[in-house]
């Protein structure tokens, strides 16, 4: 699928997040050229002036950085008191230790990462001021920024894998990575002593029992999420014949299977 990639100036970085335990959200990027067909975000469309199909276009913030650094700045010297300051508590105040999420509505490691560097270098920036971050990707090319991330004192990395079956994948993540170099990247980071965490979301038709023993090694926690958009991707699963996976009985056993494997492993 060819990408329509468009460069466009950002009006912000930060955004306050409504996702419990996380107050930021840092999206370098508008649309992602993974192209999941199941994927709640298109509904950015209606803010990027994108008629195209979800999958088909990127905008590249390239600005962000620094937008982000100006932003920080601001936190940082807006109000500061100096007695609070030998107790931090200006920077919980002022926004500074708080927990920004790479990213909520697009992939920080999507393939125009490689060209632009936009997540990298809002990670340098981010790094300096010790926010706390917490990462999401489907990508291994999250292992380019290693050193960075070795550096944070709050950091965790979590990847998302919705399947043990290739065949699966191709068909609701046709331009994402395949599984296995999501498991091997989680592995390398889990390796270096990174905080690591997989996002089994949603969950595609899969053993779970063979999904659960391939990750649960490489984890310090998990997430679990059903397929909470049915209706984006109901013709694909009967397209398929794969309808029974739609039951709500096939979500609740793959999610016990699942919880049991990686309760056992932590």
């Amino acid at each position: 699928m060819s990408i329509i990639i468009r460069e466009i100036l950002a009006k912000s970085a930060l955004t306050p997040s409504r996702i419990e335990g996380i107050d930021f959200a840092l999206n370098p990027y508008t649309g992602c050229a993974h192209g999941c067909r199941y994927c709640y975000a298109d509904f950015m469309k209606r803010f990027s002036n994108h008629n195209e199909p979800w999958g088909s276009f990127v905008d590249v913030k390239v600005n962000i950085p620094q937008l982000l650094e100006k932003e920080l700045q601001r936190r940082k010297y807006g109000t500061m008191n100096f007695a609070d300051l030998e107790q931090g508590a200006w920077r919980m105040e002022h926004g500074l230790g708080k927990l920004v999420s790479l990213s909520t509505v697009t992939d920080p490691y999507q393939p125009l990462e490689r060209k632009y560097q936009l997540t990298r270098r809002c990670l340098e920036i981010l790094l300096r001021y010790q926010m706390s971050v917490s990462i999401l990707t489907k990508s291994p090319l999250v292992l380019r920024d290693v050193d960075l991330i070795k550096q944070f004192k709050n950091i965790d990395v979590g990847m998302t894998i919705t399947t043990d079956r290739e065949e699966i994948r191709k068909i609701f993540e046709p331009c994402a990575p395949p599984i296995q170099a999501r498991i091997d990247a989680l592995k390398q980071l889990h390796q270096q002593g990174i905080k690591t965490w997989v996002f089994v979301g949603p969950i595609l038709p899969m053993d779970p029992n063979q999904l659960g023993n391939l990750v649960k090694d490489f984890i310090h926690y998990y997430y679990i999420d059903l397929m909470n958009y049915i209706a984006k991707s109901r013709t694909i699963y009967y397209q398929y014949q794969l309808q029974d996976a739609l039951r709500p009985a096939y979500f609740e056993q793959c999610k016990a299977v699942l919880e049991n494997i990686f309760n056992d492993g932590l």
